[in-house]
């Protein structure tokens, strides 16, 4: 967390031999003016060159140009001193630092899969609700972006700096916008405030005091908390101390909660894994939903990626033709993605083939496509250890939380230099200042699954990475939310279909001895685990991301009671198709949130296509999902939020009908309590159950009305009822 300025006092530093360095460093213990602590002399005896630039920022804001000046004197470097001052003088404002990182950013990273001129149309309402949001009345505000996998919420906040080092955005709102990517904290067990700002204003010619003269006009945006390993859910030891040393996870958790500079403003970009762990720890959080690419801006994508009109539109239709391609081309990442590996198809003169399921066969399109560019006429046991050390670095990442890798690392795990080469050239990794980063979180989690296929039994076992039964447990029975994107790889990667994919290239590919141990996996938790630890919505993405009927029907087979909370369209989708394939199932306690059904459209949950298109599959799905009542015991909708399509199933499903007969219908216990159902609704679903055989009926918080009431007695005192309960 030093001063990061290349061109800074740290090259000067660099230029002291060992010896002087620690004279230098034994100056400053000795300082009285610095008053140096028992504490901070220990630190400056053990840092290195750039650590103690980032003590002395720390424990010294404001004062390290004038500390460094005067000790370069005592170490006879006038030299020094005198490049420190032309460093002083020639300090530009942060904004105009900002504007040329980011920039460099935009132009050389983001948007290799992010086109400019069409991104400028496609996210135009967003910037217009992300102006809106922080108003210019100085009042601290937290918004959150929200959206899917690979949606592009990064890319986004990353031009909203650009934007506004630009003049383009919050112009009358925020004087300094500071930008912290999380997953580069990881390894950071203790910081500061004063750190993080320090790190950025290190080239600048404002100071931490500058900036914090006026809170309200600060804005931090965190990026990347998905993949951040500490728990912040802390609402004790909190700290109001921007200058101060802490746990990380104590200093994250003060600037979120507000109790560190509550009056600056935050910006956070939270997926599907971050949201329940961070949104109930925010103040009155602003919500801004990303939607994607529309089908005109994937149609733009094409022409402009082969930057030829007519391959563009060739590689459009052949999207086109598979609506289930084209739907995933609303993520950036995706388009860019399908167009690589389609890309390298035709360069090597091969059919256009993109095998859209399960999921992880895009992914292994993508790989085995960008593999070959490089390697394509080595054998399969050398392609297999080559790939091997990747994914190996990968999984030790991912049981060690750590998703930026130092040089060291790639050596570590069997890297050779040429292939680190390879790797940066086909877009396996990127360069992430003078560290590595997979070129997207999500090619990590694929890599990571893929380790527990190329592994064999004759390697020695690694320090690090788990057995893969370990790894299932962890996801699935203990909640490592984090690392389910690499559990949904594991279970589609187990396919036939993908096996097929890698064994030409990369030898025998054990799909059908991973999938035992998936099934066993689950066959062997106890009772207590199924119930109360078990993330069944985490199982139905993994299912979904397989496909293989029987291998799911198998797995669905072990369950006979479930708990499902459904909060979006997606994960209704992934639980009807799972729950559809439950044959042993007897009871459901079923949660739907209210944006599932909601016939109201807001804005900043995406444009008004997206809204339609998504009230369709809900429709469509829930439908399907109904279907499978008929044959549970017990029925637990408490909670529910509906509407008027979806009661109308509901009531469709609760009226037995061919083929479903009487004798069918199993139901003894239904609960609709909360589920905001109208009067005339609530009559005709308690008018149809005098056909069923029900002991438990709740109607706890519904409306009953006159017409409701006397037809809840006809029941009543119908001699076939059998309704022991009634609430």
């Amino acid at each position: 967390m030093a001063e990061s300025s290349g061109l800074g006092v740290a090259l000067c530093l660099k230029q002291l031999s060992d010896a002087t360095f620690l004279h230098f460093k034994n100056l400053l213990i000795k300082e009285p003016e610095l008053q140096v602590n028992p504490v901070l002399c220990a630190n400056i005896k053990l840092a290195s060159r750039k650590g103690l630039i980032t003590l002395l920022h720390a424990y010294y804001p404001g004062q390290v140009w004038d500390i460094m000046s005067r000790t370069f004197l005592q170490v006879n470097r006038r030299d020094l001193w005198t490049k420190v001052q032309e460093l002083r003088r020639d300090k530009r404002t942060y904004k105009e630092i900002m504007k040329t990182a980011f920039h460099q950013i935009w132009t050389f990273k983001d948007n290799l899969y992010v086109l400019d001129a069409e991104y400028e149309v496609v996210t135009h309402m967003h910037f217009k609700v992300l102006q809106e949001v922080f108003d210019p009345q100085l009042k601290p505000v937290t918004a959150v972006i929200l959206g899917a996998e690979a949606i592009g919420k990064s890319t986004f906040l990353r031009k909203a700096v650009l934007d506004w080092a630009s003049g383009n955005l919050w112009k009358n709102r925020f004087q300094y916008v500071f930008f912290f990517s999380l997953i580069s904290l990881n390894s950071t067990t203790e910081l500061s405030l004063a750190q993080l700002l320090l790190n950025q204003l290190s080239a600048s010619s404002e100071t931490p005091d500058d900036v914090l003269s006026d809170p309200r006009k600060i804005l931090f945006i965190l990026d990347g908390f998905d993949h951040l390993k500490f728990d912040l859910d802390i609402r004790t030891n909190l700290c109001d101390d921007w200058r101060k040393m802490l746990p990380t996870q104590i200093v994250l958790s003060s600037l979120i909660q507000k109790i560190m500079l509550p009056e600056s403003s935050l910006l956070l970009e939270l997926g599907n894994p971050s949201i329940p762990k961070i949104y109930p720890l925010l103040q009155y959080p602003r919500e801004i939903t990303m939607g994607g690419f529309s089908e005109q801006s994937i149609k733009f994508y094409c022409v402009y990626f082969f930057n030829d009109f007519e391959k563009g539109l060739e590689i459009f239709g052949y999207l086109q033709s598979m609506q289930a391609l084209l739907d995933l081309c609303i993520s950036p990442y995706m388009c860019w993605m399908f167009c690589r590996t389609l890309k390298g198809q035709r360069d090597r003169g091969e059919k256009m083939n993109l095998v859209y399921e399960p999921d992880s066969a895009l992914y292994t399109s993508f790989m085995v496509s960008s593999f070959r560019s490089v390697y394509e006429s080595r054998r399969s046991r050398q392609n297999r250890a080559r790939l091997k050390t990747l994914c190996t670095l990968a999984a030790e990442g991912m049981w060690k939380q750590v998703f930026v890798f130092k040089s060291e690392d790639l050596r570590r795990n069997g890297i050779t230099e040429p292939e680190q080469t390879s790797w940066l050239r086909i877009n396996f990794l990127n360069y992430r200042g003078d560290c590595f980063m997979f070129y997207h979180p999500t090619l990590q989690s694929y890599f990571a699954a893929l380790f527990y296929f190329l592994r064999e039994d004759k390697d020695t076992p690694h320090p690090i990475i788990g057995s893969l039964l370990q790894f299932l447990r962890e996801v699935y029975a203990h909640g490592q939310t984090q690392w389910l994107r690499t559990g949904m790889f594991v279970f589609g990667i187990a396919t036939e279909k993908v096996a097929a994919m890698l064994n030409p290239h990369f030898g025998f590919i054990p799909s059908r001895d991973v999938r035992g141990v998936i099934f066993n996996c689950f066959r062997n938790m106890n009772q207590e685990e199924f119930s109360k630890t078990l993330r069944a919505q985490s199982l139905f993405k993994s299912l979904f991301g397989n496909k293989e009927e029987e291998f799911v029907t198998q797995v669905m087979g072990l369950f006979e009671e479930m708990t499902v909370d459904i909060s979006n369209v997606d994960v209704l989708t992934v639980a009807t198709y799972s729950l559809l394939r439950s044959q042993k199932l007897k009871k459901l306690h079923l949660h739907i949130q209210e944006r599932v059904f909601t016939e109201t459209y807001n804005p900043r949950d995406g444009d008004i296509e997206t809204f339609r298109r998504h009230k369709k599959i809900a429709n469509k799905y829930w439908r399907s999902l109904c279907g499978i009542f008929w044959h549970l015991q017990v029925l637990d909708l408490d909670s529910c939020n509906f509407n008027e399509t979806a009661i109308q199933h509901l009531y469709e499903l609760l009226s037995p009908a061919p083929p479903i007969t009487l004798n069918m219908f199993k139901l003894q216990s239904l609960s609709l309590g909360k589920c905001g159902i109208s009067s005339n609704a609530c009559v005709e679903i308690v008018t149809s159950l005098n056909l069923g055989k029900l002991k438990h009926l709740s109607l706890v918080e519904n409306p009953l009305n006159n017409k409701g009431v006397v037809a809840l007695c006809e029941i009543l005192k119908d001699p076939s009822c059998v309704l022991e309960k009634l609430m």
